[in-house]
């Protein structure tokens, strides 16, 4: 069954579109009719890239939103590709081009640059006297814009702030961190190290990387191959090249040259294609393309030098290529989303999370250095990552935006002390977090969306289909849609669980046997092909282990050390808790609780023995005994009757015996005895302080479980609880807290 391992990814995750985004909060009224009027302003090719998505969404909004665009920096140079013209190009209108770069490439000119920029940007500032002015990053351009709004009472938003990336750039960021009134953050980390800095959290969002809602649905085009041969030429293949962009660390430039010219030459001997982009702007800039040219790098046949890339063919090739190697923000970010293996160089980035795609050279001294990590890592292939976006933070900051007065005082307020480091109150800015539950039954594959206090904000539900491909399809197909659902619901998706019977082995995700109800679901990996689709981590576990972790953290075993949860229904399971962990034994199969023995001579039982629990108490065993009784005309009571179409079920012996037929009540009395014998024996086995009994079975089953308790045994364990669960769904709610339970331990 080794095909089944490698399923194939049949959908992507759509970049949701504004259009079809419901705003939960009301807008802020800002004066009868009136659009906010939003300055975005964009310095260079890479912040262009976080800030386009943005751009589209205001754009696509004319009645919320008045859009004024202002380019300068490095867009306006012709070294650097003159990259407005990917602006116009998209169909924005600039309304100002400011020329604020002093060339020199050193430190001096920077300053300068910024000085400049403080000059000319007044003046543009008081004629598009925007509301909100958006700002991105930790560029020295930013910084100038950034300080020119603040002194002219302009409100600001500043994109990514909170992050540490180890350079000058963090005191830059910082610095404008501490001028903006509004952030949108990318990660739990760079929220809680903005709050340390005392930033009011009121104003602090959430909202993931904006390019993600770009790349996580474009990157899979299907004309990847024709971007790859149009840049790097007809006989390159996929995963067979290397993208490398490496810039000058300001602060130890002399070094930052060298890494360069140990990286070129690395990159030389390695012998593959490579795609090298030209440096940033900044300080030593320009002794690195001396370094590339006194190398020959732009004639050599293994490389391509350029200066610009548009955005959404950088994605394919970033996502198809063999390596990325450099100190490029994109490395620790963008890549991680295609498990693309990424080399670090040097110092920048280095106080960035990454996914475990990053191999650091933090002190990349030789050239073997560099290219022992090239060999390391070309070609592999990680796991996706989604530290820094889920796709959906347009829509997120487009509502922050809804939510902003300018009616209120502009000046800002800071937090001392520092205030708590994540908080768990839900309004329209922060997220309800919640978990994708999948629940696969013999009969119905059901999906649901479950917040972090156990409501299931909307349920799914559809046939269980028969083959293992279209299994995984639909899957796929449901959670798409929950995932599409929960921006609307105000939910923050952080994983998926997976409540499915059989015997599962949860640290690889797979199902290593299936019951005979779910067909083609033994030997399956399910994590890898609805993780990859979804870029979301997955948890798969046993319905009878998801139905305990659910009495765990919704029900009666809420703060429980030891219990059991015993699962009544089609047939007979249940999960173990111990020491408030969950115990799966040697080979996943602890807690097969139907299959311990309670007579030597019983039925027959599914998994091939005689005399098991799930033989005398599941519902097919009820079942079993309702047609025998039926059959020899013992069954209906007055008031009741079976069509001939109708199928005879264990709903009719239960029914037969409210309606006081004493056959059908001693077939309830003989399983529930049964069950009750055998929880006695896990009484004397694991001493659990408390029985849970769940399902559709188990108000049935509650008293003989009892009398038999305490009658058979020892009278160290009589006293031991037994209750009947108040979870109305279990395996969702178990699949649900898999998730909500361990997510919640790691970074976003």
């Amino acid at each position: 069954m080794s095909h089944k391992l490698h399923a194939r990814n049949p959908h992507e995750l759509y970049y949701l579109s504004m259009q079809r985004v419901e705003d939960k909060a009301e807008p802020v009224e800002n004066g009868e009719g009136r659009r906010l009027r939003v300055c975005v302003a964009t310095c260079n090719r890479a912040d262009y890239s976080k800030l386009a998505p943005i751009m589209f969404g205001l754009k696509a909004q004319p009645d919320r939103f008045e859009l004024e665009v202002v380019v300068l920096g490095s867009h306006l140079i012709d070294d650097y590709g003159n990259t407005f013209r990917m602006i116009e190009q998209d169909d924005f209108d600039i309304g100002s081009k400011l020329h604020t770069i002093v060339r020199g490439e050193d430190e001096a000119a920077m300053v300068e640059s910024v000085g400049l920029a403080l000059v000319k940007l007044p003046d543009v500032l008081q004629r598009l006297a925007p509301d909100v002015l958006i700002v991105h990053g930790d560029r020295f351009d930013a910084l100038a814009l950034a300080t020119a709004a603040a002194l002219m009472n302009i409100r600001i938003l500043h994109l990514e702030g909170g992050e540490v990336s180890g350079t000058i750039d963090d005191s830059i960021r910082h610095a404008i961190s501490k001028l903006a009134h509004y952030h949108a953050v990318c990660t739990h980390s760079a929220e809680r190290h903005l709050i340390a800095m005392c930033e009011d959290h009121s104003r602090i969002l959430l909202a993931g990387c904006p390019s993600y809602d770009k790349l996580l649905s474009a990157h899979k085009r299907e004309d990847y191959n024709d971007i790859i041969k149009s840049w790097l030429g007809d006989h390159v293949k996929e995963q067979d090249y290397i993208v490398a962009l490496q810039h000058p660390v300001t602060t130890d430039i002399k070094n930052s040259i060298k890494i360069y010219d140990l990286m070129l030459d690395a990159l030389i001997s390695f012998n593959k294609r490579t795609l090298i982009l030209f440096p940033n702007i900044d300080a030593g800039s320009k002794e690195m393309v001396r370094v590339m040219r006194r190398k020959g790098v732009e004639q050599h046949p293994n490389f391509r030098a350029v200066k610009h890339v548009p955005f959404d063919q950088f994605i394919q090739l970033v996502a198809h290529a063999g390596c990325m190697v450099g100190n490029s923000s994109c490395g620790v970010r963008e890549a991680g989303a295609f498990g693309t293996p990424v080399i670090n160089l040097g110092t920048r980035q280095t106080g960035r999370e990454t996914g475990e795609n990053v191999l650091h050279v933090r002190d990349a001294d030789t050239q073997n250095k560099i290219y022992h990590a090239l060999e390391l890592q070309f070609g592999k292939r990680y796991p996706c990552s989604k530290i820094y976006g889920d796709g959906n933070a347009v829509p997120r900051i487009l509502k922050f935006l809804q939510s902003i007065d300018v009616s209120e005082p502009l000046q800002k307020t800071f937090c001392f002390p520092a205030v708590r480091q994540i908080s768990q109150d839900i309004d329209h800015i922060l997220e309800t977090q919640s978990a994708l539950a999948v629940d696969l039954g013999g009969t119905n594959l059901r999906v649901a969306i479950v917040c972090m206090k156990g409501t299931i904000m909307r349920k799914y539900t559809q046939p269980n289909p028969k083959t293992f491909e279209q299994r995984i399809e639909l899957i796929l197909k449901m959670c798409q849609q929950a995932i599409t659902d929960a921006v609307c619901l105000n939910c923050r998706i952080l994983g998926v669980g997976v409540s499915t019977g059989g015997r599962v082995n949860p640290q690889e995700g797979v199902v290593l046997d299936s019951t005979r109800l779910i067909k083609e679901w033994a030997g399956v990996d399910v994590r890898t092909p609805v993780s990859s689709a979804l870029h979301l981590p997955v948890w798969v576990d046993n319905d009878g282990n998801c139905a305990a972790l659910a009495e765990k953290k919704f029900g009666h075993g809420k703060g429980v050390e030891n219990f059991v949860t015993v699962i009544t229904g089609t047939g007979i399971g249940g999960g173990i808790i111990q020491q408030g962990e969950l115990i799966h034994g040697n080979d996943f199969c602890a807690a097969e609780l139907g299959h311990i023995m309670v007579s030597l001579e019983g039925p027959e039982c599914s998994c091939g023995s005689q005399g098991c629990i799930e033989a005398f108490s599941s519902g097919l065993a009820l079942q079993r005994e309702a047609k025998r009784l039926h059959d020899k005309g013992q069954l209906l009571m007055e008031g009741m009757n079976v069509s001939s179409k109708e199928q005879v079920s264990a709903i009719h012996l239960i029914q037969a015996a409210r309606h006081g037929n004493p056959d059908a009540q001693n077939v309830l009395q003989t399983a529930g005895s049964a069950l009750g014998v055998g929880i006695v024996n896990i009484l004397h086995t694991v001493n659990p302080s408390l029985i849970i009994l769940s399902g559709v079975l188990a108000q049935h089953y509650e008293g003989p479980v009892r009398q038999v308790i305490s009658k058979r045994a020892l009278i160290s364990t009589r006293d031991i609880g037994v209750m009947t669960s108040d979870l109305e769904e279990p395996a969702l709610m178990g699949a649900a807290s898999m998730v909500l339970d361990y997510a919640t331990r790691r970074v976003y």
